[in-house]
């Protein structure tokens, strides 16, 4: 696999992360950190263990396994996981993660740790570069595999970008290097409706140099969902689709970040990913077999299909559901002191909120953030999901 192409978008080599890490370990804050998410730990404990990793492989199992665990004890209920088969079944070949994306950090992370737990061999992770706002996180991510997914540039320049990113997954995966996480859509779901882009899989075969059936064929897909039951950054999602509806969005400087933080920081409640069956054969033949963008549509519902599947639907999204619908619907979910809970919660949330956008429209907005994967749910199963 020559490499030389894709050095601006490629994760660190070891050597690279080894001296970003230290570099990390040096950083001014890192004892404030250390005790932050290891308080049993001595003050310069995640100096010493960053100064100790020896390899990429070091410093996810040991730095970032860690924290994620950490994540997981301190702002979860718990979290689960199933199909992991799904993915052993490949044996030594690699495959493509095609993942819903609520959370910028924890949804690979999770999926990371999964892995790790499970004796998988971890995945590189394709992130826009807008995450790169700090050289701090630029450490973390790169070191943690990143693929540098390229944004914020011109259509001439964005093709170019798409057609070295294609070549340079799509080599990954076939030559048995690492398999690939990347998110179904660019930047996170906002609104609870989780559907795959057409335009990323016009990206990933602009690298095949077979048909259309063989190009999907070996890239061997494998569509994930999680499921939060209290939706990391519910009220800034709220805020942005609000905004968004009379003007641009604009964000401001470090916003990003801040979500990071918050999504990391933020109570869960209960945790769920699920790992679904690959695609197969018949399901990508049968895409190939229609015209031009309609192939593109065929991979799309496909993986649409595995991702709404593997919904784990929570109190929180059923109490919303009733909510929005003025039903009791699905009242045997859930109890009233769960309702007089969430609303609580709710209106906590919303008073975060600067009080000159409309309460009623951003609280319609925020409840349907939830509601949304029952009503997904409920139309794939009447067949009407699009």
């Amino acid at each position: 696999m020559d490499t030389k192409e894709f050095d601006g978008i490629a994760p660190y080599t070891d050597e690279e992360a080894l001296e970003a890490i230290a570099k990390l370990s040096s950083n001014r804050y890192i004892g404030l950190i250390s005790k932050y998410i290891f308080p049993d730990k001595p003050y310069t404990y995640l100096r010493d263990t960053l100064r100790s990793v020896r390899s990429v492989d070091e410093f996810q199992q040991i730095v970032m396994g860690q924290a994620v665990n950490w994540v997981i004890d301190n702002s979860t209920e718990g979290f689960t996981y199933e199909g992991v088969e799904n993915v052993k079944d490949f044996g030594d070949k690699k495959f493509l993660v095609m993942s819903n994306h609520r959370d910028i950090v924890l949804d690979p992370a999770l999926t990371q740790y999964v892995f790790l737990e499970n004796n998988i061999p971890m995945t590189e992770i394709a992130v826009g570069d807008n995450l790169l706002s700090s050289k701090v996180v630029e450490y973390i991510l790169r070191s943690n595999r990143m693929i540098k997914v390229i944004r914020g540039i011109s259509a001439r320049e964005l093709y170019l970008s798409s057609q070295i990113l294609s070549k340079y997954i799509r080599q990954t995966i076939t030559s048995g290097k690492s398999s690939v996480w990347i998110a179904q859509r660019q930047g996170r779901t906002k609104n609870g409706v989780d559907i795959t882009e057409q335009g990323l899989l016009k990206m990933f075969d602009m690298s095949g140099e077979k048909g259309f059936k063989e190009n999907f064929m070996e890239l061997n897909i494998v569509p994930f969902s999680i499921s939060y039951e209290y939706e990391p950054c519910d009220v800034r999602k709220a805020r942005e689709i609000l905004i968004s509806r009379t003007e641009k969005y604009v964000k401001k400087k470090n916003e990003d970040m801040h979500s990071i933080i918050m999504g990391i920081r933020q109570k869960k409640g209960h945790v769920h990913l699920c790992i679904g069956k690959p695609l197969t054969e018949a399901e990508i033949e049968a895409a190939s077999l229609c015209d031009k963008n309609d192939r593109y549509s065929g991979i799309r519902h496909a993986v649409d299909r595995r991702v709404i599947e593997g919904y784990k639907l929570w109190k929180t999204n059923y109490i919303c559901y009733d909510m929005v619908n003025g039903t009791d619907k699905y009242a045997d979910k859930y109890t009233s002191d769960d309702v007089e809970k969430f609303k609580a919660y709710m209106e906590h949330r919303l008073n975060k909120v600067e009080r000159s956008l409309n309460r009623e429209e951003l609280k319609d907005i925020f409840l349907h953030i939830y509601a949304n994967p029952v009503i997904s749910k409920e139309n794939f199963e009447q067949g009407i999901w699009k």
